[in-house]
């Protein structure tokens, strides 16, 4: 890589995630916060919408179009789609200037293969990237809250994304253990539409489960918990139904990727060093990603492991912005970058 710094104004950061896809400008911040999804015309091929405006025709779209996540467990799945979805983000951040070639900091999980960073590299490239440099996501959860990364202290951080779980225990600017799995939000959202299937015969789309897990969905018990409404298609008449569902129900329900995704910050402290046992006993674990927010999920932690756990301040955000403080900041912390390409 070099000591060269980052042009500024045109590099960006990208959080390219299960669920959203984050941008982070140079000197200007998060500019760019949408779902993962893009709609196509099937005829064509070509890009009719993405973000929030594909979400929403979700389970909507008539036979022409084909809504589709272009990302699956933190993994590219469909190489062209997120290379036009790239694309896109660079024409929103900059205006269509065909010129703005950025190079990106990526924000990628630590698991993946050799194949699938180049994979990364590719689409980026393709997309009209100059350079491409990967960091991987613990780490740049552990920046963007602020953990003191650099030091030889060991901090322990837990990124829990749409499709992947990953748990670090870092220090002097590398993880030294790290456990993932490749279970995440997206997974307790296939257990609430399984759930309800089983139980009520009901058939429900990944929205409706979405706005089911953040109304009542929990991963620890809770005082006064509450019920909601489910309204999906009946598997028996075919005919709109709605039943009501508690809290407790779909705890249960999602208790299987729940229990994977302890279980594997459990299997990174496993892994710790003694030396670095005793910093995380007393800095705890930091939680990060969107399964952060998930009601009560610090508390099943804290529970499991006996140890102090925090939120970050904007769990949603933290893997984009500690990506873009590597571009900001890109001569102090260019260390923890990998030049996936130059």
């Amino acid at each position: 890589m070099g000591g060269r710094s980052l042009a500024i104004g045109r590099d960006l950061a990208i959080d390219l995630g299960t669920a959203n896809v984050l941008v982070y400008a140079r000197g200007r911040g998060i500019v760019v916060d949408e779902p993962s999804v893009v709609t196509l015309d099937v005829k064509s091929g070509r890009m009719v919408a993405a973000g929030s405006e594909a979400k929403a025709m979700i389970g909507r779209t008539p036979p022409r179009l084909r809504t589709v996540r272009p990302m699956r467990a933190g993994v590219i799945a469909d190489f062209e789609t997120t290379e036009r979805l790239i694309r896109y983000l660079f024409q929103r951040v900059h205006g269509g200037r065909h010129l703005a070639k950025p190079r990106l900091v990526v924000a990628v999980p630590s698991g993946l293969t050799g194949v699938e960073r180049r994979a990364v590299k590719e689409a980026c490239l393709h997309a009209g990237a100059r350079g491409v440099y990967l960091l991987e996501e613990p780490l740049a959860a552990a920046i963007g809250a602020g953990l003191p990364v650099h030091e030889p202290r060991g901090s322990l951080v837990v990124d829990i994304g749409g499709g992947t779980t990953e748990t670090a225990v870092i220090s002097l600017g590398g993880m030294v253990s790290v456990t993932a799995t490749r279970v995440g939000g997206n997974d307790l959202d296939d257990a609430i539409q399984a759930y309800v299937k089983k139980e009520y015969a009901i058939s429900i789309g990944d929205s409706t489960a979405e706005l089911v897990k953040i109304a009542v969905g929990s991963a620890f018990p809770q005082p006064n918990e509450a019920t909601a409404e489910i309204r999906g298609r009946d598997l028996v008449t075919g005919l709109p139904r709605t039943v009501l569902v508690d809290a407790s129900e779909i705890r249960r329900a999602t208790e299987e990727p729940l229990n994977q995704i302890v279980d594997t910050v459990k299997a990174t402290l496993d892994l710790c060093p003694p030396e670095l046992a005793g910093d995380v006993m007393d800095l705890g674990i930091t939680l990060a990603g969107g399964g952060a927010l998930l009601t009560g999920m610090d508390e099943r932690l804290r529970h499991e492991t006996g140890l102090p756990v925090q939120v970050c301040d904007d769990p949603l955000r933290t893997v984009a912005t500690g990506a873009g403080l590597c571009v900001d900041q890109f001569d102090e912390l260019k260390s923890v970058l990998t030049a996936a390409a130059d």
